[in-house]
């Protein structure tokens, strides 16, 4: 009895053994399967992402979920197309840079068009705009003031300001000694006038602050000797008998350049987008140069004027192809200079800290 007894417990436990053996089996193959087929989805959403295993460090990172389906871009001057020129108005008209960056749940990009730099540095500071291009005298001094941007290029480095005289007043820079000018305080056209004026030894003279409309009116009626002002509206006062006083094609070191910044709120949403922008930035101009002809059709019609005067003042060759280039950046330096030592920059500091390449 005693041994039959101990024969089947015996056979029990070894039953009980048997299937806790065979249950810790079926359990490590589940979990062997589970793994197999989460590395199989891994990969394949990789793939997915990337469009190939192995080119995620030669390309931007695959959008993140923060990113914005709506970018807010600002530009200066209004027109009916409600583009800016250049390679971004282009690739903006023609839908190439909103292709691109839908690749990175961008699908809509917002435009706003601004009088002037300031204008538009307000509201990239308030939040309004994610970046915008504008000249980069209201750039510099935005930055110098505390604001959160990052340079990301420099489309253009061949802004000509000029300076027109009013019918039968002054003939010469010295004829502006006593004289009130209007110009768009912190405008690239403001650091212009200010430069000419000390290299012409004229030191006294009042500047008003007027955006273009209303200085173009106060020289008609003569309220002001003289105005700044740039391209086609430039050349018709010139046509219409106001007095060409000078303009900046023949002072290099006066050039006006165009920047593009980004506020810092947005890049920590979207940290690659520079790399992204300038990228279909690059794409559009090459689109650009292989329908010069349109092109200059499409200046003209933002700017209201005739595709050759369009060639005339706004020249393929001006724009940088890259995002930064080297005169560019000289430029750019020379002009941060001249505020800081003028007063209208706050305060000094390194453009490279400002730049994002």
């Amino acid at each position: 009895m005693n041994k039959s007894f101990e024969w089947k417990q015996s056979q029990g436990a070894g039953i009980r053994q048997l299937r806790l053996a065979l249950v810790t089996l079926l359990a490590a193959a589940m979990l062997l399967i589970s793994a197999c087929s989460n590395a199989d989805n891994s990969f394949k959403n990789n793939k997915n992402a990337t469009g190939a295993t192995n080119s995620a460090s030669a390309a931007p990172t695959a959008p993140a979920s923060d990113v914005p389906a709506v970018l807010n871009y600002g530009f200066i001057g209004s027109n009916e197309l409600n583009v800016p020129g250049g390679a971004e108005g282009w690739g903006l008209y023609k839908g190439i840079i909103q292709e691109e960056l839908k690749k990175y749940g961008i699908t809509e990009v917002k435009l706003t068009a601004f009088p002037n730099g300031p204008d538009q540095t307000e509201s990239l500071i308030s939040g309004r705009l994610d970046f915008g291009s504008l000249g980069d005298t209201p750039a510099i001094i935005a930055y110098a003031s505390g604001a959160k941007t990052r340079l990301i290029s420099q489309p253009a480095a061949r802004q000509i300001g000029y300076l027109i005289g009013k019918k039968n007043g002054p003939k010469t820079l010295k004829d502006l000694e006593g004289q009130t000018i209007s110009i768009q305080k912190g405008s690239f056209m403001h650091r212009y006038v200010v430069g000419l004026l000390q290299e012409a030894g004229v030191t006294d003279y009042k500047l008003v602050h007027m955006l273009t409309p209303d200085a173009t009116a106060a020289l008609a009626r003569g309220d002001v000797a003289a105005m700044t002002n740039t391209g086609v509206p430039a050349l018709k006062q010139i046509d219409e008998g106001f007095v060409h006083l000078d303009d900046a094609s023949t002072h290099p070191n006066l050039l006006g350049t165009s920047v593009t910044v980004v506020s810092e709120a947005y890049l920590a949403k979207f940290p690659d987008f520079p790399k992204v922008w300038n990228e279909a930035r690059e794409k559009a101009l090459a689109d650009l140069k292989q329908h010069e002809a349109e092109y200059y059709e499409f200046l003209a019609k933002i700017n209201k004027t005739t595709p050759e005067l369009a060639k005339q003042i706004f020249p393929i060759s001006d724009i940088i192809e890259t995002a930064f280039s080297d005169d560019g950046l000289a430029l750019l330096e020379g002009t941060k200079g001249f505020l800081v030592k003028e007063g209208l920059a706050k305060k000094d500091f390194n453009i490279s800290d400002w730049q994002l390449q």
